[in-house]
C-alpha cells in the first residue's frame, strides 16, 4: 500500500485483527454481487468504501423510480440506466481506486459458472429463488463462501455457507429446490427500506470477515430479522447428507 492508502485505511488497519496484512489481502480481493437491489446497495458501497480491490456487479435490469425507495446506490438521474452501468458510477465515485466491473446481464447457470469461479466470495443479492439456487449451485461446483441475504416486508434473514468446507450446508439444504417456498416480490408485498440496509450491511460485514477468517461467520446459522420488533432469532444449520447439490462435494 501507498501512503494515501494507509491513510485511507487507517480504520481498519488499527483493528489487530485486520492491520495492514489484512488490508492489503482485501485489496486483492475479488467480490461478485449478484443483484444491484436493496441488499446490493448497501453491500456494495460498504465493500467499495473499505477497499475490495475488485467488485464485480451482475444485474440485467433497469433502474426504476419505485427502486429509489431503498435502493441506495442509485441516484434519481439513473432511473432508465441500467443497474450495473448506475451502480458502477456510483462505487466509481466512492472509491475510485478499486476496479468496478459492471456485468449488466441477469445471473443464469450459464455466465453464473464463470462469474462465480473467478471471484473469492459471492454475495447473493437476488430476489428469487430459482436465480438464488443457480448461485448456490454454482459456489458448490467451484467451493467458493456465499452470503446470502433477503428481505421482504417487515422479515429478513441471512446467513453464509462457506462452501470452501466440505462441514458447510449449502443453500439447497436450507431450502430444497423441491421444498414448499414461493417468490415474495417487494412489488407486490413491500419492503421496509431501512430493513434491506441493515441486512445488506451485515452482508458486507460477513464478506469481510469471511476473506479475512477473522471472528465467528453466519456459516452454520441463520439469522432471521423481525423489522418491527427489531428480534433475532438464530436457526443452526446443518449439512444434508442428502442434499442432491452438495453432498458429493
Amino acid at each position: 500500500m501507498n501512503d494515501h492508502q494507509l491513510l485511507r485505511y487507517s480504520r481498519h488497519i488499527l483493528l489487530p485483527e485486520i492491520d495492514i496484512s489484512g488490508q492489503e489481502t482485501l485489496l486483492k480481493a475479488h467480490v461478485l454481487i449478484i443483484g444491484a437491489g436493496g441488499l446490493g446497495s448497501p453491500a456494495a458501497l460498504y465493500l467499495a468504501a473499505s477497499g475490495i480491490g475488485k467488485l464485480t456487479i451482475c444485474d440485467g435490469d433497469s433502474v426504476d423510480l419505485t427502486n429509489l425507495q431503498r435502493q441506495i446506490v442509485h441516484p434519481s438521474s439513473a432511473v432508465g440506466l441500467l443497474k450495473a452501468h448506475s451502480a458502477q458510477t456510483t462505487l466509481s465515485g466512492l472509491n475510485p481506486e478499486i476496479n468496478i466491473a459492471a456485468c449488466s446481464e441477469y445471473a443464469n447457470e450459464a455466465n453464473l459458472q464463470q462469474l462465480v469461479a473467478g471471484s473469492d466470495a459471492v454475495i447473493d443479492a437476488s430476489d428469487n429463488f430459482e436465480t438464488r439456487h443457480n448461485i448456490n449451485k454454482a459456489c458448490v461446483e467451484n467451493r467458493k463462501p456465499l452470503i446470502s441475504g433477503a428481505a421482504v416486508r417487515f422479515e429478513a434473514q441471512v446467513s453464509v455457507f462457506d462452501l470452501r468446507s466440505q462441514r458447510s450446508p449449502c443453500y439447497h439444504c436450507l431450502y430444497p429446490l423441491d421444498g414448499e417456498t414461493g417468490d415474495m416480490p417487494c412489488a407486490i408485498m413491500g419492503v421496509f427500506s431501512p430493513l434491506v440496509g441493515i441486512i445488506g450491511s451485515i452482508q458486507a460485514a460477513e464478506t469481510i470477515k469471511t476473506l479475512l477468517r477473522i471472528g465467528e461467520t453466519l456459516n452454520g446459522r441463520l439469522q432471521l430479522l423481525n423489522g418491527l420488533t427489531m428480534n433475532w432469532r438464530t436457526i443452526k444449520l446443518k449439512k444434508d447428507p442428502y442434499c442432491r447439490i452438495c453432498q458429493h462435494k
